[in-house]
């Protein structure tokens, strides 16, 4: 996350070890440190290569690789700039222009410039509107910066709760929660899907997710509680899988949409 004095991000300095079970790390260029799996990211905004070095004396863990990019390539070459779905406006941080919405995506996916966010930002959008569907709680699953709970809160839905299993991400999105003055609608939790499903008695799931954990969510009956489901994290040539898994009945396919490789689904429990 942006700490002072820095107000953006342009180089991203990251070390990769081979242990998560590290010392808590004190330094003002920390933006932050992500684990996964067996393994730790630490994120910093100038070169550690001494305090990476003592960090991994003391702990016994090693590098297994460190890489100087710019903040533009962590973004897969997108700049982060505002940008606009339906009547919602999203400003990184560090832009003065007037936002609905502004997010520190830090260097955590969900940001609203891939187009699977993008897609459940626009689908969010529509069905929060409709006349319809009425929705009052959500389900974030894979929350990432908070974006999508943050938007459901804005537009109306007056409890979410967001969840992933990333401890950075959980840290960036409550504080984005707390700086779009959101925090009492959103809940973040640190939680592992793969371990236990959430409860799903609400009104909306979204789940922006990757086939795999997707393809387990939906062998779980506990998944299937909600009333609508705002599904996307895959390309055309995964939904032949992803349809098979669907319950047998129950579910109602309302809308397929796509950006790009992405596609996203709206699906309606009955």
């Amino acid at each position: 996350m942006l700490r002072p004095p820095y107000t953006r991000y342009n180089r991203l300095y990251t070390y990769h070890l081979d242990l998560k079970d590290l010392p808590a790390i004190d330094d003002p260029d920390l933006i932050g440190t992500w684990i996964e799996d067996e393994t730790a990211i630490l994120f910093f905004h100038r070169p550690k290569e001494r305090l990476v070095k003592t960090l991994c004396e003391a702990s016994g863990a090693t590098v297994l690789y460190e890489a100087d990019l710019d903040y533009t390539d962590w973004e897969a070459g997108r700049e982060i700039e505002p940008f606009t779905v339906g009547s919602l406006t999203v400003a990184p941080i560090w832009e003065k222009t007037a936002a609905d919405i502004s997010l520190d995506p830090s260097v955590i996916f969900g940001s609203g410039f891939h187009p699977s966010t993008r897609l459940c930002l626009e689908g969010l959008l529509k069905y929060t509107s409709s006349p319809e569907i009425t929705i009052n709680t959500a389900l974030d699953l894979g929350c990432g910066t908070g974006l999508l709970s943050i938007a459901a809160a804005k537009q109306g839905v007056s409890r979410i709760t967001a969840c992933d299993n990333n401890r950075l991400a959980c840290q960036v999105a409550s504080a984005n929660c707390q700086a779009n003055e959101v925090e009492d609608m959103v809940t973040v939790l640190e939680t592992d899907l793969r371990q236990q499903c959430p409860d799903t008695r609400v009104d909306l799931v979204m789940a922006n997710l990757y086939k795999g954990l997707m393809l387990e969510l939906f062998q779980n009956p506990d998944f299937w509680q909600a009333k609508l489901y705002l599904l996307s994290g895959f390309i055309p040539g995964m939904e032949e899988d992803l349809l098979a898994a669907l319950p047998h009945s129950g579910i109602t396919f309302l809308e397929r949409t796509r950006n790009d490789r992405w596609c996203s689904w709206v699906l309606l429990r009955q």
